[in-house]
């Protein structure tokens, strides 16, 4: 059974930093594209990063410059890092893992808090 968990949210003051992990269980992990959204309080989730298997990264434009997704696959892990944090960063953030072509698959965590205080 696949489990991803994520760790590292927290509160924090505007322009400060987190790193954000999720270390996924099972054997997908090399296989998968990774990625990591939020969903602010009343909102959608949103995409916020992700990263694909060979490496090439995409990020919303909302945190370009900012933030850096990476993955480790021999720790089965991706990191968000997240810098000069703003109010509007402030939601759950979640973890990811997709298939790509077949099998088809679409893996969720739990979530992690991130909340950044003015």
């Amino acid at each position: 059974q696949v489990q991803l968990v994520e760790s590292g949210g927290g509160l924090v003051q505007a322009g400060g930093s987190l790193r954000l992990s999720c270390a996924t269980s099972g054997s997908i992990f090399s296989a998968s594209t990774m990625g990591w959204y939020r969903q602010a309080p009343g909102k959608q989730r949103e995409l916020v990063a992700g990263i694909a298997r060979g490496g090439s990264t995409n990020y919303a434009d909302s945190v370009k410059g900012r933030s850096t997704i990476s993955r480790d696959n021999a720790k089965n892990t991706v990191y968000l890092q997240m810098n000069s944090l703003k109010p509007e960063d402030t939601g759950v953030y979640y973890c990811n893992a997709r298939g790509v072509g077949a099998p088809w698959y679409d893996y969720w965590g739990q979530g992690t808090q991130v909340t950044v205080s003015s």
